[in-house]
């Protein structure tokens, strides 16, 4: 009866550092959506990704760590942290978490389309009379969802190519005029669970 053996050689070059490769995604990955998360206030997410987080670390550390003679290895955790760095702010750009201020300037002509959009997709608007550069301008502020944002600036876009706005990110706002957020899987679970936990 035969068995498949893997050489020392076959393991030590290019099974181990393909480990340490994937490791480091996998972290680097899950540190970039905790930053993410903490700058969001999601509290209870972000304690619970740095535990898995600093556990593959220390295993892939560790790895390294034991043969400083092979290259192989510290090329994997190089390449591992550089696309694992890519990799978190593609996932963190598809997850779409939180609210952003909409600074829209315009044309007096475009205004009231924009603004009309906004409440119909039940967002509120502040619309302001500015200066600009090459003369009077509309300003309109509007906090809105992440995931929203690609719709309503296509619109802006379609009503007005010349139109400038810029989109930051918020922490925290207090009052106002919001669609209805669609839960997180992950932050509505753990909502859920803390909200079971104080009515016991």
């Amino acid at each position: 009866m035969s068995f498949f053996v893997i050489s020392p050689e076959l393991y030590a070059w290019v099974i181990l550092p393909l480990l340490i490769f994937l490791a480091r995604i996998a972290d680097v990955s899950m540190e970039t959506i905790r930053v993410v998360y903490i700058s969001r206030g999601i509290k209870y997410l972000a304690p619970i990704i740095a535990f898995f987080e600093i556990i593959i670390w220390l295993l892939a550390m560790e790895v390294v760590l034991k043969d400083l003679s092979n290259v192989a290895n510290f090329m994997a955790y190089a390449f591992g942290f550089a696309s694992g760095t890519y990799i978190g702010l593609v996932i963190e750009e598809k997850l779409s978490i939180g609210t952003v201020i909409l600074r829209i300037v315009t044309t007096e002509e475009s205004t009231d389309k924009i603004v009309a959009f906004l409440e119909a997709e039940h967002y509120g608007a502040t619309r302001l009379d500015a200066q600009g550069t090459r003369g009077s301008v509309r300003m309109i502020l509007s906090l809105v969802n992440r995931t929203d944002v690609p719709r309503i600036t296509e619109h802006i876009e379609d009503t007005n190519p010349g139109a400038f706005f810029s989109i930051e990110d918020v922490r925290y706002v207090n009052q106002g005029v919001f669609r209805p957020k669609q839960p997180h899987a992950f932050s509505g679970l753990f909502e859920s669970l803390t909200h079971s936990h104080k009515r016991k």
